[in-house]
């Protein structure tokens, strides 16, 4: 928190889960931006916190914290209907004048082609848009000329393939609806190239790099439902197609969020996958979105519930230092950022306070606070487009995606853990080594380096399954030239998965299997390879094809703490075509069941037709896993 500021209290009637109220939000809010007044400059058009800058340099990273703190600030006095008691608008009119002042000593980056000033552009004249009555309509018509003559820079520039275009969507339509010069083509193309990236099912790709890679990560919900939904809004009465595009983009809103959903377990956190994870609650912007457009499968109480404990849970748990949010998940941890990641780049938060544009008497803020559809019983949903298996237990409040589908897939190059792990969860965090062993399955070279899983093929499984395959490389290899196959299947049940690999290489080498990374700031205990850190618990066991295994050990991997460790199996190839099969647990508690200590244990079947493989494992509660996939 802001020094000197304190948060309202808990309201436990309206809120018995979380205690957040829409004042706690409006809170949450104030105390961020007096968090930043002291790093404004002294003409007040950038704010500079100092730190790492991003590859966009030190003055885009100083627009960066104005442009994104001012979103919030909107999102603020907007939702407020103008009233501003801690005058958070003045700072923004003057810095606003001054950065796009020609000449000025603080006037901001240009924008041009592919440039950072682009991306905050968006967050400026979508404050702007909210704001337009108590800051824009206030200004001298030549006062909107030179702010509109910056901005004027994204009309004759080229932006990044991917949710960039909504940038352009979203300037040139607040310069259209000011009755300026804009450029209206940068609307269709941006509208018809989110069309291009629909997947079905509410899930949008961003971008896709020539159909190179698969990118589905939270940019879908914070970015790519967002934007257009706003633009949809904004341009109501001006764009002919906005009304139309509203619908469809309404009812793929729907559909995503009946997934969306279960991507949060019941201490608040979203489940750990994707890149920009510093944007950490923004992912609750969707959910806010659905409410306001009547979109949703929630009722008001869940979607608070859900939001508010996301938020709760960063601004509790050590995310925020002196108000400010850090570079990492909780405290600071640089391997997670990107290089276009700067010190007030986290402020993409803001777009979580987009549910403050509701007004107070919204059944989002006046209905009780209900669990979330995961809370209410375990979950089990293939989400198609993306390929993911989303598990969820109550008891624990666990949620997981077991990924066969997103790989983030540009180009030769280093393991990404922030895609191509087998499996993510709400509680854990992959371990950011240089050779990837958690959640991962590979082949060990002769040097005993492991193989990366980059570009991820879909397979066709049965109901509430999930498979794909990949062709195993070394870094710096191309996947396409790889002549080696693994092909992967995956079933769920009750914080049990039942992995099934088969692998077509060479005989002779290694293969490894590894389960749930688990942190703690101590070494994690190990009983009878059963991993805890006091409050979870993780395994992995041998059902076909393992002879042995181990405990791997590291420190400062981790954004959850500074000692990390998971479980991993090995086996051999002996010949052309091996399978493997493994049991991975994950909980709050130890385990109900564990294997017998025989291989295979005698509930556990696998039948490898040569086109076909298929296995069945009966757990101790009587739950039967069952793959079924074409290898």
């Amino acid at each position: 928190m802001a020094i000197g500021f304190t948060m309202p209290a808990p309201d436990d009637d309206l809120s018995p889960i979380t205690g957040w109220t829409r004042e706690h939000w409006v809170a949450f809010a104030d105390q961020q931006l007096l968090a930043v007044r002291p790093y404004f400059s002294p003409r007040k058009a950038t704010i500079r916190l100092g730190g790492r800058p991003s590859s966009s340099g030190v003055m885009s990273d100083g627009l960066e914290g104005f442009a994104r703190t001012f979103l919030m600030a909107a999102f603020r006095v907007a939702g407020e209907r103008g009233s501003d008691p801690q005058g958070h608008l003045e700072f923004y009119r003057e810095g606003l004048l001054e950065g796009t002042r020609a000449g000025g000593p603080e006037e901001w980056p240009p924008i041009r082609d592919r440039s950072q000033p682009m991306v905050e552009a968006a967050s400026l004249v979508l404050g702007l848009q909210l704001t337009k009555t108590w800051l824009w309509d206030t200004l001298t018509t030549q006062q909107q000329s030179q702010v509109a003559a910056w901005l004027q820079g994204s009309s004759t520039s080229i932006c990044v393939d991917n949710n960039w275009v909504l940038f352009q969507v979203m300037i040139a339509e607040f310069l259209a609806g000011a009755g300026l010069e804009h450029n209206a083509a940068q609307i269709d193309h941006g509208l018809k190239r989110l069309e291009d990236w629909y997947a079905g099912g509410g899930w949008y790709r961003d971008g896709d790099n020539n159909g190179t890679g698969d990118f589905f990560d939270y940019y879908c919900g914070w970015a790519m439902h967002l934007y257009p939904i706003l633009w949809a809004e904004f341009a109501a009465n001006r764009h002919p197609e906005a009304a139309p595009r509203m619908e469809v983009y309404r009812t793929r809103l729907a559909a995503f969020l009946e997934d969306h959903v279960r991507f949060f377990g019941s201490n608040g956190a979203p489940v750990f996958h994707g890149r920009s994870l510093i944007y950490r609650f923004a992912a609750v912007a969707p959910l806010f979105m659905g409410e306001a457009v009547s979109a949703t499968p929630l009722t008001p109480g869940q979607t608070r519930r859900i939001a508010s404990g996301a938020a709760k849970y960063f601004l509790d748990n050590g995310a925020y230092d002196r108000g400010l949010p850090s570079l990492g998940w909780l405290g600071a941890f640089e391997p997670m950022t990107q290089e276009y990641s700067g010190p007030a780049s986290p402020y993409w938060t803001s777009k979580a306070f987009v549910g403050l544009l509701l007004p107070p008497d919204h059944p989002v803020w006046t209905a009780v606070e209900e669990p979330s559809p995961s809370e209410a019983g375990d979950g089990l949903k293939h989400a198609e487009a993306p390929n993911y298996l989303l598990h969820s237990t109550a008891g624990d409040g666990i949620a997981r995606l077991l990924n066969h589908g997103s790989d983030k897939y540009y180009a030769p190059g280093p393991d990404d853990p922030l895609y191509r792990r087998l499996a993510y969860s709400s509680h854990t965090a992959p371990m950011f080594t240089r050779d990837p062993v958690d959640n991962h399955f590979a082949i060990l070279n002769q040097s005993g380096t492991p193989s990366r899983r980059a570009r991820i093929h879909r397979l066709g499984a049965s109901n509430n399954q999930a498979a794909s395959w990949h062709a195993p490389v070394w870094n710096g290899d191309d996947p396409a030239l790889s002549p080696w196959r693994v092909a992967t299947g995956t079933a769920a049940a009750g914080g049990y998965e039942l992995r099934v690999h088969v692998v077509e290489a060479d005989s002779g080498l290694t293969v490894r299997d590894g389960g749930y990374a688990l942190a703690g700031a101590s070494p994690l205990r190990d009983r009878q390879g059963i991993l805890s850190n006091g409050h979870l618990q993780a395994a992995i066991w041998p059902l076909h094809g393992y002879t042995g295994g181990g405990i791997y050990r590291a420190e400062g991997v981790s954004p959850l703490g500074g000692h990390a460790a998971c479980g991993y199996l090995e086996g051999q190839l002996t010949g052309s075509r091996n399978c493997f099969a493994s049991l991975v647990y994950l909980g709050g508690e130890a385990p109900t069941w564990v294997p017998p200590a025989v291989v295979p244990p005698v509930t556990f079947t696998l039948h490898d037709a040569g086109h076909r493989v298929s296995a069945r494992l009966t757990l101790g509660s009587g739950q039967v896993l069952e793959v079924s996939f074409a290898s």
